[in-house]
């Protein structure tokens, strides 16, 4: 040790002395002006040892540290004690750790150090026995930090977790298991009417579909019945009909009926794990995470309703689930879509049936009417295409594809020309998500980190580390420890608790990785994989892989599944390198491994992603604390877990964006010079209208604000509202156009006009705007990256199918009108920060508590 320590040789009952005798020399050396204190301690050690007979002891010091100590020690006139002095020998990168740690514990406020300091603090609390302070206390927690129950405050109960290092829940989760093991469910369409969900003679003759283990083909979990095309249309219908009765169901009841939903979901937790891991392969950790995400976001929604006005919902909406999140992102969309006020058909995907079957059943039995939920199993281009394309559906929700969003957003498109309405779309999708690694960081994190951000759950979240960027000079350090950290995974069945990595989802997701792999390694400079196990054979089983590679357009897309792609970079050529990032289209999540504070802001500021990450890892984010959603390829925005989420499905939302809030807005963009020019023109020219739009946009601009995000001690979580980039600006007469400019101005972004719009610019308008502006001669030049389109109504005809038409990012379209004002809340891009504080060297507020 690097303090004093009590050597016991054959004496006994001696702890209550190692406490007062530990740190001592420390205190010494940091604070001198207390050895008088210090001396008065060591009397009383001293004499506390004569009384037990104690004599057979010595003080050891490190070599540098407690010459003020040696004084009360060493000598005849003294305690006349011997001290031996040691030096540790080694490595800065052997030595940096245990002296880090050194200084962290001399830190704690409950630390001798920080007590022997204090003169208040009484000789006999200083050597008071450790053991029984702690049974006197009866374990009570400091008051100043919230129990993880209470992470939430009064606005939420968080769901709870499990410790699997408890042997007493492991037992409890074996025996739940050994029941669930011998299951088998059966998942079939869950209607208004039982009558529709199962009587019918056409589902009696409906074919039995197997849903199999993938980590074991040879488990057979259950069997589906899928929906058919008269079920998918008298439940459409149904929903209509309902609609109404749900809508006026005030949201305070409504958040009742989720608040119970979720308490149901805690209570049934390990059967809903034990379909998580048999259905979807998760393995235990990541199925007990799958869990409260689902008890997370009911309860955060139904937080966000309780004893709220009751705003216009959009009707029916049509959630369209993934199989990667099978209960989480299922029970995210319909919570959120039943809070606004919607009635839900709910399409889960094709793999995984059961477990969305089981949780609707559970929102049902918690007091969801089964008019305002009904499930509809099936193929996509079965139950999928008949949801999207029907008049009576109003919304859609949708997590999956770049390609099925596509589809989806060319299907309402076409719709809302023929019906001359809007129909919101939802669509979050993957990301080519990467991760900067420069020469400060801590190779023992970033190692860590980038193991759990590729492989954990086999690769198969959108948020998973694609690409690894690593700083040349440590890049060949970096990749041995991460190939031998690899060696340390365990794949196999996930029912196992020291199963690190499951399988993939099915032969077709396998294959398609397989293939990549194949495909990629003749160009690749390195190839490192796992070989693996026998117990793998009859599941669906990728190995962990790592593949170097020379340049990012090596990849063409997103690679799901457990393959981390390694990519060395020049510090010089950080800058382009982020412009490659954002060039890719994605912008899901991002991460940064740095100690250098000027590069993490640098970075952060220019990267295109929905969340950051700041050292730590850049998976597993939480409802309410790190809202979640990409831009670009990514999706299109509000962030699932945030506060804009519920207004995009209701038709008149309330747009305060809560108490959090910091209003930075007004300040920063009245001092956009472009926006102060065209207003200034707008009120000199007779544009009175545009001149009061310009100036409500001014002081309701979401740019520059931040929303201040709870969460655990150790991290910090933050929301800021960004530009979106260009936005297309489409109007049939003047004063449209600058309503349009002053909106797309006012929210940092740049007016990109289309070749008759910018025909109707005034000749006079100042050059400030004139040079903000840039024509898009055709709608189909993909060298323009659109997200938005501003669309007068006479024009949505003519725009909204080619604009679906383009690649790349789905473009929201917004209708305007020059007396109406744009919603500033839709032109800008939602930025989640996640900064782990412990690696900058601990949370300053956590060692700033007392009592």
């Amino acid at each position: 040790s690097a303090y004093p320590v009590y050597t016991r040789k054959a004496h006994t009952d001696v702890s209550y002395l190692v406490c007062a005798e530990k740190l001592l020399d420390a205190c010494d050396v940091l604070y001198p002006q207390f050895a008088t204190h210090n001396a008065h301690t060591l009397a009383a050690i001293y004499t506390s040892a004569q009384r037990r007979g104690i004599t057979d002891y010595e003080f050891q010091c490190l070599h540098g540290m407690g010459e003020t100590l040696y004084d009360q020690v060493v000598g005849k006139d003294r305690l006349d004690r011997p001290c031996r002095i040691y030096a540790p020998v080694g490595s800065h990168q052997t030595l940096l750790a245990y002296l880090v740690r050194r200084l962290l514990e001399n830190g704690a406020n409950s630390s001798f150090v920080n007590q022997i300091v204090d003169p208040e603090v009484s000789i006999s609390a200083l050597v008071a026995d450790p053991i029984a302070t702690v049974r006197d206390s009866d374990g009570a927690a400091h008051p100043n930090i919230a129990l993880p129950i209470d992470l939430f405050g009064s606005e939420r109960r968080n769901s709870r977790g499990i410790d699997f290092s408890d042997e007493l829940q492991l037992v409890e989760i074996d025996r739940a298991f050994a029941q669930f093991d011998a299951a088998h469910w059966q998942a079939t369409p869950l209607l208004h009417t039982e009558m529709m969900a199962g009587d019918s003679a056409a589902q009696r003759t409906a074919e039995s579909l197997p849903v199999r283990n993938p980590a074991d083909h040879r488990d057979l979990v259950g069997h589906v019945i899928e929906a058919n095309a008269s079920q998918v249309e008298a439940a459409i219908a149904a929903a209509e009909q309902y609609a109404t009765d749900w809508q006026i169901i005030p949201p305070s009841a409504r958040a009742a009926i989720l608040f119970n939903a979720a308490d149901l979901f805690e209570h049934h937790r390990l059967e809903l794990m034990a379909l998580a891991i048999r259905e979807a392969g998760k393995s235990l950790p990541n199925a007990i995470a799958e869990v409260r995400e689902a008890i997370d976001f009911l309860r955060y929604y139904a937080a966000q309703i309780d004893g709220s006005s009751n705003m216009q919902a959009l009707g029916p909406v049509a959630c369209i689930s993934p199989w990667n999140f099978p209960l989480a992102i299922f029970t995210g969309q319909i919570s959120a879509a039943l809070a606004a006020g919607n009635v839900v058909l709910a399409k889960p995907a094709e793999q995984t049936p059961l477990i969305a079957w089981r949780a609707v059943q559970l929102l049902h039995a918690a007091g969801v009417p089964r008019g305002a939920l009904q499930f509809l199993p099936g193929r996509g281009e079965v139950v999928g295409a008949a949801l999207t394309a029907n008049t009576r559906v109003r919304g859609v929700i949708f997590t999956g594809s770049t390609d099925v969003a596509q589809h989806i957003n060319r299907t309402l498109a076409a719709r809302a020309v023929r019906e001359r309405s809007e129909i919101p779309l939802i669509a979050e999708t993957g990301g080519q998500n990467m991760l900067i690694v420069d020469s400060s960081a801590l190779a023992e994190q970033v190692v860590q980190d980038a193991i759990s951000s590729a492989f954990d759950s086999a690769g198969q979240r959108c948020s998973a580390l694609r690409v690894l960027c690593l700083q040349e000079e440590i890049a060949d350090k970096t990749l041995a420890m991460l190939r031998g950290a690899m060696q340390q995974l365990c794949v196999g069945n996930p029912a196992q608790l020291a199963t690190d990595i499951g399988p993939v989802i099915d032969v077709e997701a396998r294959d398609n990785l397989l293939a990549h792999i194949v495909q990629i390694t003749p160009s690749a400079r390195a190839v490192y994989q796992l070989a693996l196990p026998t117990t793998t054979a009859h599941g669906t089983f990728v190995a962990p892989t790592l593949i170097e590679i020379d340049s990012l357009k090596t990849l063409t897309r997103e690679v799901f599944g457990p393959v981390l792609h390694v990519l060395r970079y020049r510090r010089a050529d950080l800058p382009a390198l982020i412009d490659a990032i954002n060039a890719t289209g994605y912008g899901l999540t991002f991460g940064i491994h740095s100690r250098i504070d000027e590069t993490i802001d640098a970075v952060a500021a220019r990267i295109h992603a929905g969340n950051i990450y700041v050292n730590r890892n850049i998976v597993g984010a939480v409802v309410g604390v790190q809202p979640f959603g990409g831009e670009g390829q990514s999706g299109t925005g509000p962030k699932a877990g945030g506060p804009l989420y519920l207004k995009r499905l209701q038709r008149n939302p309330d747009l305060k964006l809560g108490a959090h809030t910091i209003h930075a807005a007004s300040a920063d963009v009245q001092l956009l010079p472009a926006l102060t020019s065209l207003l200034q023109w707008a009120k000199a020219h007779g544009h009175e209208t545009v001149s009061a739009l310009g100036d409500q946009y001014v002081h309701t601009s979401a740019l520059g604000s931040m929303l201040v995000l709870p969460g655990p001690t150790g991290e910090r979580n933050t929301m800021s509202f960004a530009p979106r980039g260009m936005v297309l600006c489409a109007a049939n007469n003047v004063g449209s156009l600058l309503n349009q400019l002053a909106a797309v101005l006012a929210t940092g972004n740049q007016p990109l006009l289309t070749a008759v719009s910018m025909r109707l610019l005034p000749t006079g308008l100042p050059k400030a705007v004139r040079d903000a502006t840039q024509v898009l001669e055709q709608l189909d030049d993909m060298r323009y990256a659109l997200q938005i389109a501003l669309v007068d109504a006479a024009l949505l005809p003519v725009l909204r199918i080619p604009l679906a038409a383009r690649s790349g990012a789905l473009v929201s379209v917004i209708e305007t009108a020059e007396n109406s004002a744009v919603p500033l809340w839709r032109l800008v891009a939602e930025r989640a920060l996640c900064v782990n504080t412990t690696a900058a060297g601990g949370n300053a507020s956590l060692m700033s508590l007392t009592g």
